[in-house]
């Protein structure tokens, strides 16, 4: 007796049901690798922002160390700080320029003096240390001036209480141009520490500003009006290119101050400064060594690559 085959149970795919799975298959895939591919992107921003922040909070909490125990003496004709654009440096960089090269050097209490072993045999006594920040374009490891990894990097040279007093402090008469701090501190040993790795505080900080706010009072009205100016370094809009603070009051150059005057200026009271930093994450500056920047792809650029943070900080009473 002759059974008959059920074919039915056989029968494969049809093109029209090979066509339906593959497009699914398609849109799964399509939106997995969409999804991983916006993940990662989010995964390295982050990780470029979690990077930068802490490179700028090493900056800003080293400099806020070191303003919050400034020293300054009135009665006397010495500079106890000096903030200017360093003419000799120019603009930063090589394919994208960085518009500030301030050179910040002023008198403090550091808490890292003599290497932090304050109360041994390596303290040779005194409080007062002097301290200069200074941003370059370089290497942060090779200072040969060769390398091909050159980045926008923040020294900082701490000068020990003896030397600040036997180099230093006491040989900035303001009454005297060529005695100023910055003259003063350039024309010693202490200036080569500027450019030493060693003194590296840290890398991709594309510029740093300093705003000092300085209480002022205005005499012309009835009663005395007291306000707080802001004063910033830089060189161009409403900033000032050189800032100095000496025993008979402050000088900062025309232009800064808003509506106070330099007399004004010249008699108010530091009261709190204001660290401004700009740190280009590692992407960025590896794009900096191999593209050139218009005005407009720079501000661009700037916006995708960087990250800004600041800080105010309190300063003793002058």
């Amino acid at each position: 007796m002759k059974t008959q085959r059920n074919y039915a149970t056989k029968r494969g795919f049809t093109l029209m049901e090979l066509m339906v799975a593959m497009a699914i298959t398609t849109i799964i895939v399509t939106v997995l690798v969409s999804i991983t591919s916006i993940a990662l992107d989010t995964w390295n921003r982050s990780r470029a922002e979690l990077r930068a922040s802490r490179q700028a909070k090493s900056v800003i909490d080293t400099m806020a160390r070191d303003f919050e125990s400034l020293v300054t003496r009135r009665g006397n004709t010495n500079e106890w700080l000096s903030a200017i654009l360093d003419p000799d440096l120019g603009e930063l960089g090589d394919k994208l320029k960085s518009e500030n090269a301030a050179r910040l050097i002023f008198f403090t209490a550091a808490t890292d003096r003599y290497a932090g072993q304050i109360g041994t045999t390596t303290d040779l006594g005194g409080d007062v240390s002097c301290v200069a920040y200074q941003l370059a374009y370089r290497d942060p490891i090779d200072d040969t001036g060769s390398s091909k990894f050159k980045t926008f990097v923040l020294n900082r040279v701490l000068v020990d209480p003896k030397n600040t007093f036997e180099d230093l402090l006491g040989k900035t008469d303001s009454t005297k141009p060529a005695s100023s701090l910055d003259k003063v501190f350039a024309a010693s040993t202490y200036e080569s520490g500027l450019s030493d790795p060693s003194n590296f505080v840290c890398e991709n900080v594309f510029q740093f500003s300093v705003t000092f706010h300085v209480q002022v009072t205005d005499t012309t009205q009835t009663p005395p009006a007291v306000f707080t100016v802001p004063v910033t370094i830089g060189s161009s809009g409403k900033t000032t290119e050189s800032f100095v603070v000496q025993g008979t009051g402050i000088s900062a150059k025309e232009g800064s101050g808003g509506s106070a005057t330099p007399a004004q200026i010249a008699s108010g009271r530091l009261t709190a400064m204001e660290v401004s930093v700009t740190v280009i994450s590692d992407f960025g500056i590896d794009q900096l060594r191999t593209r050139t920047f218009t005005p407009a792809e720079t501000a661009v650029f700037l916006a995708k690559n960087s990250y800004e943070y600041t800080k105010l900080v309190q300063l003793p009473s002058m």
